[in-house]
């Protein structure tokens, strides 16, 4: 055992030696290295002495030579300034110790919620302040408000009193709850309000948006609070736009988007599967015309063509003339293929262009081609779409919210909503596109005031006969183009004048115009016009309507005046109607029991 000790030191003492040896070796040849290779340009040759006998001063040649300069070699020469440097660099470098880095990592998380840590904390208000904030973090809000109230009231000059108040709605939306974040929310406008240009305000903007993001429902469920919330966020960018929070606002403000435009496409669907067509478009052209951004755009422009297309497939099952039928199905077969042509171009690289470019085969139609800057935007517009992972999965279906996964992380959100598009606008413009099929060529009638030459008062027969016949219209007759008794009308086209006549008259009236008379009377008026009014000769009005009864004077029982009979309360004695024990019981009349109970006769 002895011997293999020694063995062993032995050969530790070879191979330290060795290494000194490699050590020193390696040392002396970096010296080696670093010194010059060229002699001094002073160092002379003893053998360049003047011989005997020869011209010590020979002529000067005619052209002056410049000296040759020898050349050095400067690739393994040492830059000993740059040495010096990195030397003095790595002296001066001050490394941080451990507890150092841990106090500075301390104090950046501190900052986050705490944006005044880390200054002078002798200050009793700020005091007050740093406490308020560590019992916010730690739950406690109720402690947090009271020693934030403690501080506006004691010190209402602090330098405190902005990041106070703003803490004190940060509380409020920290400890959530319905009644809470409607007071947070309060407090953050209070804030704005007062302080419109600090910093601070556009973050109070922002929770003020936040307090509805978190309260927003699935989509299928009542959408009010995303409706606020996207009023509130597009206020922040329209109010704060040079903000550090910006991005994150037009990030919150697609998703809220999103939910809504999910809406309108679930219920676009449901109006489809329903085939109420008018309603259907409605929604899906308000949700192609809103929300460019949407993840299932092409889906609602897809269910838009669908639906133009079954109205096309309906006006080829009706029994209209054929030219009229061929005119009705280009016109919505157009609008079809419009809108499965923005899905090839705008939305090439979406899930459902292949079905897009089906359904314009199937029609017959030419499938357009993107432009290079199209097939771009819609790749990254797509790219900037997450997909679902285990965990957005798991917490759809543990939390109650809508999904915003898939909400684009591109593009700018629309701060101004269009126009909708209503379901009663859709069915005027199919009821105009089915009259103009029918009548391509049917002017428009204008309406003209041809008056004819005044007649007099006693002649109605002149005047009825002077009256020439309206002219026939391809439109629908209308209320004031219904004729009068004797087949004549109004040049106006209004049988029926509703204008108040120029004389009073004494009989009763409508108070515009028309006076009832008794059946069989007849009535002849001159109208300022030139026309004769149409009625009966007798003229008698009808008499005056009976006026009502004037109601009982309140009979007050206070002063000790008899009740009338008629507002007498009914006696007590009053008989009790009969009460069938066997299909109804109560407390004091109980059902009867036993075989009575379960007959059925």
């Amino acid at each position: 055992m002895i011997s293999d000790l020694r063995l062993g030191s032995a050969r530790g003492l070879v191979r330290g030696a060795m290494g000194l040896t490699l050590g020193f070796g390696l040392v002396a040849g970096t010296l080696y290295a670093q010194e010059p290779t060229t002699p001094p340009a002073s160092t002379a040759p003893a053998s360049t002495a003047t011989p005997t006998g020869q011209d010590a001063n020979p002529p000067a040649p005619a052209a002056t030579e410049a000296p040759a300069t020898p050349t050095e070699t400067v690739a393994n020469k040492p830059d000993k300034n740059k040495r010096g440097r990195t030397r003095k660099a790595k002296e001066e470098k001050v490394v941080a110790s451990k507890d150092t880095k841990k106090d500075q990592q301390k104090l950046s998380r501190l900052k986050k919620d705490n944006p005044l840590a880390g200054l002078d904390s002798s200050q009793p208000d700020k005091q007050l302040y740093d406490k308020a904030v560590a019992a916010t973090k730690r739950g406690r809000y109720d402690v947090a408000r009271l020693e934030l109230q403690t501080l506006l009231a004691t010190y209402p000059d602090s330098e405190y009193m902005m990041r106070a108040k703003l803490a004190f709605a940060d509380s409020w939306y920290r400890e959530g709850g319905t009644a809470a974040l409607a007071q947070a929310e309060t407090e953050y406008k209070d804030f704005i309000t007062f302080f419109p240009n600090a910093p601070e305000a556009a973050e109070a903007q922002m929770r003020v948006g936040d307090i509805y993001f978190k309260q927003m429902d699935t989509p299928d469920r009542d959408y009010t609070k995303a409706v606020h919330a996207q009023e509130e966020y597009r206020t922040m960018l329209q109010q704060f736009p040079d903000s550090t929070l910006i991005p994150g606002a037009k990030q919150r403000l697609r998703e809220v988007q999103e939910v809504l435009a999910t809406r309108e496409t679930n219920i676009g669907a449901f109006y489809a599967g329903r085939e109420n067509w008018p309603a259907s478009i409605a929604r899906y052209q308000t949700v192609v015309d809103t929300y460019p951004l949407f993840s299932r755009a092409d889906d609602a422009l897809i269910g838009l063509g669908d639906a133009f297309a079954a109205e096309a497939r309906m006006v080829r099952v009706m029994k209209l003339p054929e030219g009229a039928k061929a005119r009705l199905v280009k016109i919505y077969e157009d609008q079809a293929a419009s809108a499965y042509g923005r899905v090839v171009t705008q939305y090439s690289a979406s899930a459902h262009v292949e079905d897009a470019r089906d359904r314009l085969e199937t029609l017959g139609r030419p499938i357009p081609t993107p432009t290079a800057d199209q097939v771009a935007a819609s790749q990254a517009l797509e790219a900037s779409r997450q997909s679902y992972r285990l965990k957005d999965r798991v917490k759809l279906l543990v939390f109650r919210g809508p999904d915003t996964v898939q909400a684009s992380k591109l593009g700018e959100p629309a701060l101004a909503d269009p126009k909708p598009t209503l379901a009663p606008t859709v069915t005027r413009q199919v009821m105009a596109d089915f009259s103009g099929a029918m009548n391509p060529g049917a002017p428009v009638a204008p309406a003209t005031n041809t008056a004819a030459a005044p007649a007099p008062a006693g002649d109605d027969t002149n005047a009825a006969a002077a009256a020439p016949a309206p002219a026939a219209s391809a439109a629908p007759l209308a209320l004031n183009d219904v004729q009068g008794t004797d087949g004549a009308a109004a040049p106006t086209g209004a049988a029926v004048d509703m204008t108040a006549p120029a004389s009073t008259s004494t009989g009763s009236g409508t108070g515009v115009g028309v006076e009832i008379l008794t059946p069989g009377a007849t009535k002849t008026t001159v109208q300022p016009n030139g026309l004769t009014a149409v009625g009966p000769a007798n003229t008698e009005a009808l008499p005056a309507a009976e006026k009502p009864s004037a109601v009982p004077d309140q009979i007050n029982e206070v002063a000790g005046q008899q009740t009338p009979v008629g507002q007498a309360a009914p006696a007590k004695g009053k008989a009790k109607a009969d009460y069938d024990k066997g299909e109804a019981s109560s407390s004091k009349h109980k059902r009867k029991k036993g075989l009575n109970k379960i007959n059925p006769f």
